[in-house]
């Protein structure tokens, strides 16, 4: 599953490459509307695939996944592909706001004001398209990085403040890797979250864009979570 300033088809090279694995692979769309609402999303649609399920996450959809898989015991394997991953009652934005000992660079979010349905004012947020590839994917090549900024779908508002209502990860195995170049993302706390959810982990050389860098490294754990569980 994506997580913000991307889509889908952020994941195709991993697709591919499970797929070609003999793996039956659903690249779950996310909304981006904030947990709450995305995870019971998700939560709906996995109950409608039948068999065990290996659920990988990037970024803000660690988010999602934490809450949505929590009680599904189809669910067999969380991974976290330079993911968050909430404890209950926390929000990404204070888990993005964590202190380390080596800070990276504040994110260039530019705010567009939305009104929702119900006429409550909100915001959608973006990354700056000019500052996109050094913030968010550093390693892809810069006429991939342009069409990625082009093309990102924002997230809400709501996606850094509401809290997480439930740690799927406290009872299901996890997996998780680190992206040492992240400058989306400090890799101390991709570290901090990983230990805490006791996820076997591994590390790469990588910009937070890993999906789409690094689709064999991606890959590589996503299937050796699903040999552990399967």
């Amino acid at each position: 599953m994506h997580g913000a300033w991307a889509d889908a088809s952020s994941w195709s090279g991993v697709v591919g490459i499970l797929q070609g694995q003999g793996y039956t692979v659903r690249a779950i769309p996310n909304m981006l509307r904030g947990p709450r609402t995305d995870s019971a999303g998700v939560r709906s649609f996995l109950a409608s695939i039948d068999g065990p399920v290996v659920l990988a996450a990037h970024s803000y959809g660690g988010n999602v996944i934490t809450d949505a898989a929590a009680g599904l015991p189809t669910v067999r394997a969380l991974v976290y592909i330079a993911g968050f991953v909430p404890a209950e009652g926390e929000s990404l934005g204070e888990l993005a706001s964590r202190p380390v000992r080596e800070a990276i660079p504040e994110l260039p979010v530019v705010a567009v004001p939305i009104v929702l349905p119900d006429g409550t004012a909100s915001s959608d947020l973006y990354l700056d398209p000019a500052k996109f590839r050094d913030a968010f994917a550093a390693d892809v090549p810069a006429e991939r990085a342009a069409v990625l900024a082009a093309v990102q779908r924002p997230a809400a508002a709501e996606a850094l403040t509401e809290t997480t209502q439930k740690a799927a990860w406290r009872d299901i195995p996890s997996w998780y890797l680190v992206t040492r170049d992240d400058q989306s993302l400090s890799p101390e706390t991709q570290r901090f979250m990983a230990e805490r959810a006791g996820a076997t982990t591994v590390e790469i050389k990588s910009s937070h864009a890993a999906p789409v860098a690094h689709p064999g490294a991606v890959a590589h754990l996503i299937a050796q979570a699903a040999r552990a569980t399967g």
